[in-house]
């Protein structure tokens, strides 16, 4: 075996695909060396262009979904949140129904969510059942259902907080570490 190593992947493998008597020759090793990181990059190009052509994936190409979509993210907005108002802005879409609702929340919370219907207050309720204290694309999420809910029927926000019992099982040093957003009436 030849002294020239071939680090690139991509290069190792096309030299395994010649035969055998070519692997020492160092001319054959150079070329496998330098056509192989051509594979290499290329290869990493067209995995970064995949995952621009999915929301939840998608990084530079994000300002162009939300143009698609006329979502105007705030300045400085995590990619998270602004994913999240992507997806719920490609759910939003169609005759609404509590299905559509519980989809479009769903998009902004990585927990449990639940969306019930009052029909003799006409009022829908989104209770965050996971999530303690308020998730912090709330305003993006107040948006999303506003544009999406006819004008006839309420929508209310429950937010789950630790309850007592909660607290009493946590360590003083847990507490403290908990922020005061988890606990009702502390802060928001």
């Amino acid at each position: 075996m030849s002294e020239f190593e071939i680090p690139s992947p991509s290069g190792r493998a096309m030299l395994g695909e010649l035969p055998d008597f070519l692997w020492p020759v160092l001319e054959m090793r150079v070329i496998m060396q330098t056509e192989g990181k051509r594979f290499d990059r290329l290869q990493g190009e067209l995995a970064d262009q995949f995952e621009q052509r999915f929301a939840d994936t998608a990084t530079w190409d994000l300002p162009q979904w939300e143009e698609e979509l006329g979502i105007v993210p705030p300045a400085g907005q995590p990619l998270p949140q602004r994913r999240a108002v992507v997806r719920s802005k490609m759910r939003g879409f169609g005759k609404f129904t509590g299905r559509l609702l519980k989809s479009v929340a769903d998009a902004y919370d990585n927990g449990t969510i639940h969306v019930s219907f009052d029909p003799p207050s006409s009022t829908f309720t989104i209770r965050f059942v996971s999530t303690l204290g308020l998730p912090p694309n709330i305003a993006d999420l107040k948006k999303a259902v506003e544009d999406i809910m006819p004008a006839h029927l309420l929508v209310q926000y429950m937010y789950r907080y630790l309850t007592i019992a909660e607290i009493e099982a946590m360590t003083i040093a847990a507490i403290e570490a908990t922020s005061l957003d988890r606990f009702a009436g502390g802060g928001a």
